[in-house]
C-alpha cells in the first residue's frame, strides 16, 4: 500500500493501480476510481502529552536547522505519472497537479530537528456535507452581492489539515487587590433629596488555582485568518487519534510555521485572561481591582496535532475572502463582501415605509 521515494510516499490501489485517499465517510483508505477499500493499521493507545520544558531546551538548540527544512521549495517526481510536484514552505501533503495522486513529504515529519505530529483529528464532515453547510451559510448573507453567492461555488475549496499545538498547565496565582461593595445612600434635602450608589473598598488577597487542558493555538500562518480560525472552536479533542500518515492521504496538510515556544506565548495570553477572571471571582463583590498577581506554572505539557478545516478561498473584485468549516463539527465562519446596491435599496425601502407611516398617521 505504501511506496516511498525521494522522502515522499504514495498509496497505490492494490486492484487498479490508482491512488488511494482517506475516505471521510468510511474512515479508511479508498480508491476513487474502482471503489476498492483498504484498511490501514492505526496506532493504538492515547495521544501522549509531552513535557514542554524539555522540548523548549531541545528546540532552542535545533531551531536553525528546523527552520531550514521548511525554507524555500522542494520538487519531487510523481511515481504515478512522472510529473513534477513542488512542496512550498510548510506544506507536507498535496496532490500531483497532473494525475491527482496524493503525495506526502516525509523528510520534514521524520527530521530530528522538527517536532513530530502526535495526533490527528480525522475529518468527519465529508465534501458533500461541507458544501451543503457552505451554501447555507453563503445564502444567509443577505447583503452579500449576488455575484459573490454564485462565485462562491467556483472558488478554491480544499480540505486542509492545519497544525496546532495544545497545552496543559497547572497555575497557582497569588494576588493582591481590592473588593468593592456597592451600597445606597440618601443625599440632599427636600426636593433635592435623592439616592446615590457608593462603593466601599477594602483590601483583598488570596491564592487561586487553575487547571488548563488542551488550550489550542494554531501554528500556521501564510494567508490564514487567525481570527476566524479561533471561532471554529471548540474542537472535539476526545476524537483525536494517534497520528498515522494515512489520515492525510488525498488532503492538503501543513506542518507548523510557529514552533511550540512561539505558540506557547499565545496560549499563556489565553490562560492569563482566564486566571484574571478567576481572581475577580475569588475577590467577589460588585467591583474588583487587581494590583498584583503572580503565577507559578507547573505540569506544562503539549501535543502537536493536525486539525481538519474545509477552506473556501474566493477572489472577488480584487479582494480575497475566506470561509472556513470545522471538518469535525461542521461549524462555519468566514467573511464576505457587502453589496452597496442592496444596502442602499434596503435603507431607501425603510425610509419609504417611515414616510408612508408618517403620512398615514398624520391625517
Amino acid at each position: 500500500m505504501l511506496q516511498e521515494h525521494q522522502d515522499t510516499r504514495t498509496y497505490p490501489c492494490g486492484q487498479c493501480g490508482g491512488e488511494l485517499q482517506f475516505h471521510i465517510g468510511q474512515q479508511q483508505l479508498a480508491c476513487p476510481h474502482c471503489g476498492n477499500v483498504q484498511a490501514f493499521r492505526e496506532a493504538t493507545g492515547a495521544v501522549e502529552e509531552k513535557d514542554l520544558r524539555s522540548a523548549l531546551r531541545d528546540l532552542r538548540t535545533n531551531r536553525e536547522g528546523a527552520q531550514a527544512l521548511v525554507a524555500g521549495e522542494k520538487e519531487v517526481v510523481c511515481q504515478n505519472c512522472g510529473g513534477h510536484t513542488t512542496f512550498t514552505g510548510t506544506l507536507t501533503s498535496t496532490k500531483c497537479p497532473y494525475c491527482t495522486t496524493p503525495i506526502q513529504r516525509d523528510d520534514i515529519q521524520d527530521a530530528p530537528a522538527r517536532l513530530p505530529v502526535d495526533g490527528v483529528l480525522p475529518f468527519r464532515v465529508d465534501e458533500r456535507a461541507a458544501k451543503d453547510k457552505l451554501q447555507e451559510w453563503v445564502s444567509s448573507r443577505w447583503f452579500a452581492p449576488s455575484e459573490f453567492k454564485d462565485y462562491s461555488s467556483s472558488g478554491s475549496f480544499e480540505s486542509v489539515y492545519t497544525a496546532y499545538f495544545t497545552y496543559d498547565a497547572q497555575a497557582e496565582t497569588d494576588y493582591r487587590g481590592e473588593r468593592g461593595d456597592d451600597h445606597t445612600v440618601t443625599v440632599g434635602e427636600g426636593d433635592d433629596q435623592r439616592t446615590e450608589t457608593e462603593t466601599r473598598w477594602r483590601h483583598a488577597s488570596g491564592r487561586v488555582h487553575n487547571t488548563f487542558d488542551d488550550v489550542p493555538v494554531v501554528a500556521n500562518e501564510g494567508g490564514l485568518n487567525l481570527g476566524y480560525i479561533a471561532q471554529l472552536e471548540p474542537w472535539p479533542m476526545e476524537q483525536v487519534k494517534p497520528y498515522s500518515p494515512e489520515y492525510v492521504a488525498g488532503h492538503l496538510s501543513r506542518t507548523y510555521d510557529n514552533d511550540v515556544e512561539e505558540c506557547f506565548d499565545r496560549a499563556k495570553q489565553v490562560m492569563s485572561s482566564e486566571i484574571t477572571r478567576t481572581v475577580e471571582r475569588d475577590i467577589g463583590g460588585d467591583h474588583q481591582r487587581i494590583h498584583q498577581q503572580t503565577t507559578t506554572w507547573s505540569g506544562l505539557t503539549f501535543k502537536h496535532l493536525l486539525l481538519p478545516i474545509w477552506l473556501l478561498t474566493v477572489n472577488f473584485e480584487g479582494s480575497t475572502y475566506q470561509v472556513m468549516i470545522n471538518g469535525a463539527t461542521g461549524e462555519v465562519v468566514g467573511e464576505r463582501p457587502y453589496s452597496k446596491v442592496k444596502i442602499i435599496a434596503t435603507v431607501a425601502a425603510v425610509i419609504a415605509v417611515i414616510v408612508l407611516l408618517v403620512l398615514v398617521l398624520g391625517r
